[in-house]
């Protein structure tokens, strides 16, 4: 079996793991891991799985291969223009898969690190955008360039300007131009960048990290900080005051309080 059939048979997104952290691997090198429909299914797939597994704290996204994503699969868009609707159901189909897979990434229970190695641009970079943190290798590179084939990035600019500034998620935009990974932590597109080949290493740290607090109390925090970030602010704060008035009420804040307390190490029940 040739290696680009054996790679083709095996699933579009492999899941793995380590104690409490999920890993979610994009697995078609070939096309740059591009979010084809298969893809977009797949991946629609195992979040669905993740978010119903209380054993899960964490999750990390990584990709095989020298792409991260280069977003959606333009040669399978441009096949659809044969349709009778020159393409517009299916485009229509993909951009709601596409929406719905972003959305449950930032709707995950569990926090979302990336490992970013090589190029995520477009929805690729929609990906990275949407995940909660972000770790690029010095070598990864970002760009959102539809503008230079005439499709401007107008759904990853929903995820991108809810990551970065306006302007430098405009300049992104209207540019098109790859971004280096320093320049991208700066502007605040990813949180760390390391050597080339250890992005994974230092998002399973991150994620470890994390998977190590309590589970309650990370949970209800992820859904409050994207919660309140659309409100006004007094609605922010009533919001969040509610949920702090629930996760005082949950056992692990009471053992967190009385282990600082008392000068030991907590023991979470992730209750």
């Amino acid at each position: 079996m040739s290696a680009a059939l054996q790679a083709t048979n095996e699933p579009p997104v492999l899941r793995g793991g380590e104690g409490a952290v999920a890993v979610l691997t994009l697995n078609r090198p070939a096309s740059r891991n591009s979010l084809s429909r298969a893809m977009l299914a797949a991946l629609s797939a195992e979040l669905a799985a993740v978010a119903a597994d209380d054993g899960v704290r964490a999750v990390v996204l990584a990709a095989n291969g020298p792409a991260f994503s280069a977003g959606h699969d333009l040669k399978e868009l441009t096949a659809r223009r044969a349709d009778p609707d020159g393409g517009e159901a299916f485009f229509r189909e993909c951009m709601a898969a596409c929406a719905a897979v972003m959305q449950a990434v930032a709707g995950l229970p569990q926090p979302v690190v990336a490992a970013v190695e090589g190029i995520a641009t477009a929805a690729g970079c929609q990906l990275v955008a949407t995940c909660d943190l972000a770790v690029a290798a010095e070598t990864a590179r970002f760009a959102t360039p539809g503008v230079d084939i005439g499709l401007f990035c107008s759904t990853p600019a929903v995820a991108l300007s809810r990551a970065v500034a306006r302007k430098p998620a405009m300049e992104m935009l209207l540019l098109g131009e790859m971004v280096p990974a320093e320049e991208a932590r700066r502007i605040g597109l990813v949180n760390r960048v390391v050597p080339a080949g250890q992005a994974f290493g230092a998002a399973m740290g991150l994620a470890q990290r994390i998977a190590s607090r309590s589970a309650v109390a990370v949970r209800m925090g992820k859904r409050a900080f994207n919660r309140q970030l659309g409100l006004p602010l007094p609605d922010a704060y009533e919001a969040a005051g509610a949920v702090m008035v629930e996760n005082l009420l949950a056992e692990d804040a009471a053992e967190g309080i009385g282990a600082f307390i008392g000068k030991r190490q907590p023991a979470w029940r992730h209750r």
